[in-house]
C-alpha cells in the first residue's frame, strides 16, 4: 500500500498519530482523576491541566519508543540478510546470493542489486585473477632465460660466436619484456581512457600506405606478394593511435603468413564509414578461437616458437583503439586458408 498509494498511506499514519495522542492524553487524564479521588485531593483547574498535559507527553513518548524499537528489530531482522551479505563482500566473498522472496518491492530491487552487484564482482575479481597469472607467466618466461643465459655467459669455455649468440637471445628477450611492458601501459591507459585523444583530419590512405613501406623489409623478405588497392579518403580520427591499429594487423598478417604467400590490403568507402580490410593466406583461425581473439593474453596458436611470440595484448589494444573512435573491428577465417579482419569507422 505504501509503494502503490502513497497519498492513501501518509493519511492514514496521520490519522494514527492523531488517536495516538489522543489516546494517551485521555489516559492521563483519566489516571490522574482516579489517584486525586483516591487520596482525597482536589488541586486547582490550571495545576490539573498541566499535570494531564506533561503525563500525557510522557505516555505518547513511551509508547512511540515502544513502537520504534519493535520497528527497528523487524527491519534488523529484515535487512540482517543484506548487512551479512555487504561484509562478506567487503571480506572478499562474492559468491553469497540472497533470495529473493519479500512482498516489498523497494526490498527485492535491493536484493537484486545486491546479487548483480555480487556476481559482477566476483567476474572482476576473476578477470583480475587471470590477469595477474598472465602477466606473470609472460614476464617469467623471459625472465627464465635471461638469467639462464647469463649464468651460461659465465663460463670461460665458451667460443666467440657462441658468446655473441647467448648475447642475441638476452637482448631478444630483453626486448620482449620491454614490448610486454609498453603493451600493457598503453592497454591499462586505454582502458581507463586516459589516453590522449586527439582527432584530425588527415588521409588515411596515405597513413596505410606509408605504414605498408614500413613494414617491406618484413613482407620482402618472406617474399609475400602484396596487393595494395587504397581509395584516396580523408578521415577524422586519431592518426598515432590508428597507426597502432594498421601496424598490428599487418604485423599479424605478416607474421602468419608462409613465405610466398600473399596479403590484400584494402581502403574503401562504405555509406558514412570507411573500410580498411586486410586479407592473408596464413595459417588462419580455429572457430573456437575467433570469439576470444580480442580477449587479454589470448593466443590463438598455442605452438607459437620464440621468433613468432607475441604478450597476446596486440589485438586488445587494437580493439579498444577501434571502440575510442566508435568503429568495428570483424574477422573472417578459416584454418589453412588465411584471415580477413575489416575495420569500420566512421568518415567524419
Amino acid at each position: 500500500m505504501r509503494t502503490k498509494h502513497p497519498r492513501l498511506f501518509s493519511a492514514l499514519w496521520l490519522l494514527f498519530v492523531l488517536v495516538l495522542v489522543t489516546g494517551m492524553f485521555a489516559g492521563a487524564f483519566y489516571l490522574t482523576g482516579y489517584l486525586y479521588r483516591a487520596i482525597g485531593w482536589n488541586p486547582p483547574a490550571a495545576l490539573v491541566q498541566i499535570i494531564n498535559s506533561l503525563l500525557g507527553l510522557v505516555f505518547t513518548s513511551l509508547v512511540i519508543r515502544l513502537f520504534a524499537g519493535f520497528f527497528r528489530i523487524q527491519q534488523e531482522n529484515t535487512f540482517a540478510p543484506v548487512i551479512d551479505a555487504m561484509e562478506r563482500m567487503a571480506r572478499g566473498d562474492f559468491t553469497i546470493r540472497l533470495d529473493n522472496l519479500h512482498d516489498d518491492r523497494i526490498l527485492n530491487g535491493l536484493t537484486v542489486s545486491v546479487n548483480k552487484m555480487a556476481q559482477e564482482l566476483g567476474q572482476m575479481e576473476n578477470m583480475r585473477q587471470e590477469f595477474v597469472s598472465n602477466v606473470s607467466h609472460e614476464i617469467q618466461s623471459p625472465l627464465t632465460s635471461i638469467h639462464g643465459f647469463a649464468q651460461v655467459l659465465k663460463s670461460n669455455s665458451l667460443s666467440d660466436e657462441e658468446r655473441l649468440h647467448y648475447l642475441e637471445i638476452i637482448e631478444m628477450e630483453s626486448k620482449r619484456l620491454s614490448r610486454l611492458a609498453d603493451d600493457l601501459l598503453k592497454l591499462t591507459s586505454l582502458e581507463a581512457e586516459q589516453v590522449k585523444f586527439a582527432p584530425r583530419l588527415y588521409r588515411l590512405d596515405k597513413q596505410v600506405r606509408s605504414l605498408i613501406l614500413t613494414c617491406e623489409p618484413q613482407w620482402a623478405e618472406k617474399k609475400i606478394e602484396m596487393n595494395v588497392a587504397l581509395k584516396e579518403l580523408t578521415i577524422q580520427a586519431d592518426e598515432d593511435l590508428l597507426s597502432q591499429v594498421w601496424l598490428n594487423l599487418l604485423h599479424n598478417s605478416i607474421k602468419f603468413t608462409p613465405p610466398g604467400g600473399s596479403i590484400k590490403v584494402a581502403l574503401r568507402p562504405h555509406g558514412d564509414k570507411v573500410e580498411f580490410c586486410i586479407t592473408d593466406s596464413g595459417i588462419g583461425i580455429a572457430p573456437e578461437d575467433q570469439l576470444h581473439i580480442f580477449e587479454r593474453f589470448y593466443k590463438a596458436d598455442k605452438a607459437r616458437t620464440h621468433a613468432t611470440e607475441g604478450s597476446g595484448l596486440g589485438l586488445s589494444i587494437v580493439k579498444k583503439i577501434v571502440d575510442l573512435h566508435k568503429g568495428t573491428i570483424d574477422l573472417e577465417s578459416k584454418l589453412g586458408e588465411g584471415t580477413t579482419f575489416v575495420v569500420s569507422l566512421p568518415a567524419e
